[in-house]
């Protein structure tokens, strides 16, 4: 069903993007432009101008339809649940060999100064 819809939206877009290109531009922005005859500044609706609204209507329905599919077909799980791991269990078994852990560094006490004579940078390990 989703599968329909969305061809159904992709469509709809495409067929919008060509109605909207094949109409007349008037030039102003927001309806300012065209002048014509008309004393109320309205102008007659054309054929294109109704099929464009038919079109962004069917759109907006199939955009909204599949929102509607989607949720519905979400759940309320979240994607760890949905692979079936657990959480806490993420952390591997065992260390590699070679890789033992170091104790924590104790916080309360203050860090010393480096003594005077100290290089600036630690010494190659090739010397």
């Amino acid at each position: 069903m989703e599968n329909v819809v969305l061809t159904i939206h992709l469509i709809l877009a495409l067929l919008l993007v060509g109605i909207v290109l094949l109409q007349r531009s008037e030039g102003g922005g927001l309806g300012m432009g065209g002048g014509g005859n008309n004393p109320s500044g309205r102008t007659a609706t054309t054929a294109l101008q109704k099929l464009t609204w038919l079109l962004a209507a069917a759109f907006i329905v199939t955009s909204l339809t599949l929102t509607i599919l989607a949720a519905r077909s979400a759940g309320s799980g979240s994607v760890i649940d949905q692979i079936g791991a657990d959480p806490v269990d993420n952390a591997p078994a065992e260390l590699p060999a070679g890789s033992e852990l170091l104790p924590p560094a104790p916080t309360d006490a203050p860090l010393a100064p480096p003594p005077a004579d100290a290089p600036a940078t630690p010494p190659a390990a090739n010397e």
